[in-house]
């Protein structure tokens, strides 16, 4: 059986660590690292590319790694990883997987105190001897012992990000849909509701032909293998590692399956809940009555709800957090639409870590019907690639200030670091130059709650800060947050007129919705911003408004869904002018 793409990037990330544990030049070990994530989000089969020469065609993947991508098809082993891993103990190598390990750091612990494997990983967790190494320290060593642990307990099914999930079941979905078999196709479980990441994708459909329509999925590019389609749907298994389950229903069935399997698991028992005392029995099925014995079935989701004497209420807001006691009482929120953004408070170009340039990325911004962009490149000491000196940004303001693209204000403004101590790297003479200033960690996030959650409440503090960006630190299944006292920082920003920020990268979507509900509810604005570092990385931001939706957010509860003349006169520091100007 030929590798998958899933094993065939494993294959490659396990060489990329086997090389780095060697000290093989950093671009070698990048190579297939970039290799491994091209393999893993490449919809087609890839060895099925490399038996006809086109593998090449994937970004990242040159001949030398097709090559070895045909080898581990026809040996089942790459000969460089077979040499490589007799160098080094099997456990060495397991322990370059831990999450927020990685190679350099595996070998330092097995060079300074001979720690060999997972099981001895932990035993000098528990008996401190980690904590003790510089650049480790006490909560390094805790997160370390935690994730062993948790390694140790296993994980049934990896969980996807959104994004991931979504570049997938659309697709599919708009395959399904275009079938001559099918009548109707939605994308129903947590993908449909938006969370952060998603453990497998649900599709619901109606269909005249029900089993050409499950045959159409076992047949579709992106299926790498499927159980045995039938008239009831199919499971099935993508290129990409996703599990997708096709369940076909009778037209009147479709809004009961579709609201069983969009879930959540708790808002459908809080339903349930609440359909018994009213004499009703909801499910998959039917929406059975105990008083006539009538069952009930429904072609939408509204008229399930209905039944229940409930408002229609959004995906994105069932998890039981209120939504079925607003539905009853008619009080559910007008969610905020990605129609509803003005503008966007945070980008960077090549004047840092992005890839276009300042006319390039406002005239992207002005295609999505922006009205205004701020460029906040990284300021003098960003430490993971190129970052603005203070000498720079006067340079960098003045470029700013001269590109005109029509229909679009451009402004002036900073990403700018928060450092240790929560002083910003820029004198105050400068930032006040800017139009917007928003502040980020980047750099230290092992501080406990305590040094944390002061370093950025002293931020917060500065007059001339605007918002906090991507608050926590998180990465979605890759990094969990930082310690932080999040009750605490809202508190201040509320006191200070500090709005903060829904970064809406995929991967981080920071702050999260249960935050963003609470700043909203403290009086915080909010600003939904996309991150860019490419002309086409303003699409993400439909990852911040569906935060902004699970968070229960309106238009008004989003800064930058007011006009820039409206905004400015929001901020802190025109707040601060006006007190000065009436004492």
């Amino acid at each position: 059986m030929e590798p998958t793409n899933t094993e065939i990037a494993a294959a490659l990330d396990e060489l990329g660590d086997l090389y780095e544990l060697d000290g093989a030049i950093v671009h070698r070990v990048v190579a297939y690292r970039s290799a491994a994530k091209a393999v893993r989000d490449a919809p087609v089969s890839v060895t099925a590319l490399a038996r006809v020469g086109k593998a090449t065609e994937l970004p990242g993947i040159g001949r030398t790694i097709q090559e070895k991508v045909l080898a581990l098809a026809d040996q089942g082993e790459i000969p460089a990883a077979l040499k490589l891993r007799a160098k080094f103990p099997p456990g060495l190598v397991e322990m370059t997987r831990l999450p927020g390990l990685g190679p350099k750091r595996a070998r330092r612990l097995f060079e300074e105190l001979g720690i060999d494997s997972l099981d001895a990983l932990r035993a000098a967790a528990e008996e401190h001897k980690i904590r003790e190494l510089k650049g480790f320290g006490p909560r390094a060593e805790e997160t370390l012992l935690a994730r062993v642990n948790a390694a140790g307990a296993g994980s049934a099914h990896e969980r996807v990000v959104l994004d991931r999930a979504l570049a997938i079941g659309e697709r599919l979905v708009a395959a399904l849909r275009a079938h001559p078999a099918a009548d109707r196709v939605e994308l129903a479980g947590s993908a449909r509701r938006m969370t952060d990441s998603v453990k497998d994708l649900d599709v619901i459909a109606t269909a005249h032909d029900p089993g050409a329509l499950a045959r159409a999925l076992v047949e579709h590019e992106l299926v790498e293998s499927a159980g045995t389609a039938g008239e009831a749907g199919v499971r099935a298994r993508t290129h990409t590692g996703v599990q997708v389950d096709l369940r076909i229903v009778a037209p009147n069935q479709f809004g009961n399956l579709l609201q069983h399997f969009t879930g959540s698991k708790e808002h459908n028992v809080a339903l349930r809940d609440n359909a018994v005392r009213k004499g009703l029995h909801v499910s998959e099925y039917g929406v059975l009555d105990d008083a006539t014995g009538e069952l009930h079935r429904c072609a939408t989701e509204a008229e399930v709800y209905a039944l229940l004497a409930l408002e229609y209420i959004e995906p994105e807001l069932r998890e039981n957090r209120g939504e079925l006691e607003a539905a009853a009482a008619g009080t559910l929120p007008e969610l905020i639409e990605i129609g509803d953004l003005r503008g966007d408070l945070h980008c960077h170009t090549v004047a840092s870590d992005g890839t276009a340039s300042v006319q390039e990325m406002a005239q992207a911004a002005r295609e999505r019907g922006y009205d205004y962009l701020a460029i906040t490149d990284h300021s003098a000491s960003f430490g993971f690639g190129n970052a603005v000196s203070p000498q720079g940004l006067q340079d960098h303001i003045a470029r700013i200030r001269a590109v005109r693209v029509d229909g679009i204000e451009l402004l002036a403004g900073t990403e700018v670091n928060i450092l240790p101590d929560g002083s910003l790297d820029y004198d105050d003479d400068l930032l006040a130059e800017l139009d917007w200033v928003i502040a980020s960690v980047h750099s230290s996030f092992q501080m406990d709650a305590t040094a944390m959650t002061e370093r950025i409440l002293h931020a917060i503090e500065h007059p001339l800060l605007d918002a906090i960006g991507h608050l926590t630190g998180r990465k979605i299944e890759r990094r969990p947050p930082y310690a932080l006292d999040v009750e605490r920082v809202l508190e201040a920003a509320a006191r200070t007129g500090t709005m903060l920020e829904i970064n809406s990268s995929p991967d981080r979507r920071d702050i999260n919705e249960v935050y963003a509900r609470a700043a909203a509810q403290a009086g915080i604005p909010i600003v939904i911003n996309s991150d860019a570092h490419r002309v086409g990385g303003f699409d993400v931001v439909r990852y911040g408004i569906a935060t902004a939706r699970r968070a229960w957010l309106t238009a008004a509860d989003v800064a930058n869904t007011r006009p820039w003349a409206e905004l400015v006169s929001r901020r802190k520091r025109a707040a601060g002018a006006q007190s000065r100007r009436d004492g």
